[in-house]
């Protein structure tokens, strides 16, 4: 339902609500379903029609503690989503495969889901609706200014008479994606060059799964020149399956060949692929890994992929996403409760999505080097040093001092065989030649 725009000037200290919330997503949901439930006025703007499709399908072990904090736990259980106890990492031949279980690194909850986002997002923002959130479909914001007492948003209607009305909130929460509209205003992005990627996938029937409880992991294979594929199972008929290389080794043919042709070239793939039919157009994903100057000011916040986003090898998205939104929410109320955007709070939000960042990035830079790669597919790796790395894979990024210990020493080795070891770069029939990824540069 659309708002009617004012036809009297607008009282500076007179708000439509307490917070803004600028984009659905589960960043945006999430935000606003804690929000509402703390009795604070919430208006959602969210550009599309939900539901809609979306990409990262995959769950931390991390995301639990979320949906106990909003209250949508029992709801997402019931939704009968495959459940998710880790992943499988093989290499390109399928000779080597290592289990990541969540539950051996001994956190709270260690099962969670693979989720068709679609569905999986439609719900959480039927929930913020449900918490008492005013939610507005097939609307955007489409400028914001701000004042020592709030701030004004122009929101554009999606409709043939291209209505636009203004909604005044004391804070916003930007959670609108990578085309954050305050990160274009303020100019905060800050692109991750050293992941030149693309991404190329879609949906599949007839993939064969492993056995028992493995059937439910995500299953990530390396290839030789440094990318790598996943395998997500996301319904009982379907497999999202998708291929991320480096910008460097497309070749000058239409992306549904390209991902057949990644799928042949690589022998563990192509074997589970081997009777698989594809169900969904094949779509793709560029330079999608960016963080950002700042991630919060007077009466403002980004959240989810309006303020960071990382190459999706470890499935980090939707659990930033989620934890930023909540994040983003307690922030805001802690904010608003001290009429102060300059203190402890807004400094503690800002660190808090800078180091979790940080953290993942380091890992995401390692997998894309071959030292790391030979240390993670070894044969017989330290039991305890493996197990602290499964925690940072569950989504617990800022483990205990000993677990950080055992990574430190995992990431010592990892320097240690690249100071010593020098390998030429890897071979792609993709392109015919060589491909160096821009992260061992």
């Amino acid at each position: 339902m659309t708002a009617p725009r004012s036809t009297k000037p607008r009282d500076r200290v007179s708000f439509d609500c307490d917070v803004l919330v600028a984009g659905g997503g589960p960043a945006g949901s999430t935000a606003a379903s804690w929000l509402a439930r703390q009795g604070r006025r919430v208006i959602v703007i969210e550009r599309d029609q939900f539901p809609r499709f979306h990409v990262g399908e995959s769950l931390l072990a991390s995301v639990n503690d979320v949906f106990d904090a909003i209250g949508v736990s029992d709801t997402i259980r019931a939704a009968g989503f495959p459940q998710k106890w880790g992943a499988t990492f093989m290499t390109a031949d399928g000779v080597v495969e290592r289990y990541a279980d969540f539950s051996a690194s001994g956190i709270r909850a260690p099962q969670t889901w693979q989720v068709p986002r679609a569905t999986f997002d439609d719900l959480l923002l039927k929930h913020a609706a449900s918490c008492g959130a005013d939610v507005r479909e097939q609307q955007r914001v489409i400028d914001a200014t701000f004042d020592d007492c709030g701030v004004t948003a122009v929101v554009q209607a999606r409709s043939e008479c291209v209505e636009r009305y203004e909604v005044r909130a004391r804070a916003i929460i930007d959670a609108s994606g990578r085309g954050s509209l305050l990160s274009r205003k303020f100019n905060l992005r800050v692109d991750e060059a050293a992941f030149a990627n693309i991404a190329v996938f879609s949906h599949y029937s007839a993939v064969p799964r492993q056995e028992g409880r493995r059937a439910g992991d995500i299953v990530i294979i390396s290839r030789n020149d440094l990318g790598w594929f996943w395998l997500i199972p996301i319904s009982e008929e379907l497999m999202s399956v998708g291929v991320v290389l480096p910008r460097g080794a497309a070749p000058d043919t239409p992306y549904e060949d390209w991902l057949d042709h990644a799928i042949a070239e690589t022998p563990a793939v192509s074997r589970l692929m081997a009777g698989a039919r594809r169900e969904w157009p094949v779509r793709v994903e560029k330079d999608f890994s960016f963080s950002s100057r700042a991630y919060g000011g007077p009466r403002w916040l980004l959240a989810g992929d309006a303020g960071s986003f990382l190459d999706p090898v470890f499935s980090t998205g939707v659990a930033i996403a989620l934890e930023s939104g909540l994040e983003a929410a307690r922030t805001a109320a802690a904010c608003l409760d001290a009429d102060s955007w300059c203190g402890a709070a807004l400094r503690a939000f800002a660190k808090r999505q800078r180091r979790r960042y940080l953290s993942f990035r380091r890992f995401v830079v390692g997998f894309y080097t071959r030292e790391f790669r030979e240390l993670f597919f070894a044969p017989d790796p330290p039991r305890r040093m493996f197990r602290a790395m499964v925690t940072v894979f569950a989504g617990y990024w800022d483990p205990p001092l000993m677990t950080r210990a055992w990574i430190m020493l995992f990431f010592v080795l990892v320097r240690l065989r690249a100071m010593f070891t020098i390998a030429p770069a890897a071979r792609s029939t993709l392109t015919g030649g060589n491909v160096e990824h821009p992260a061992v540069r």
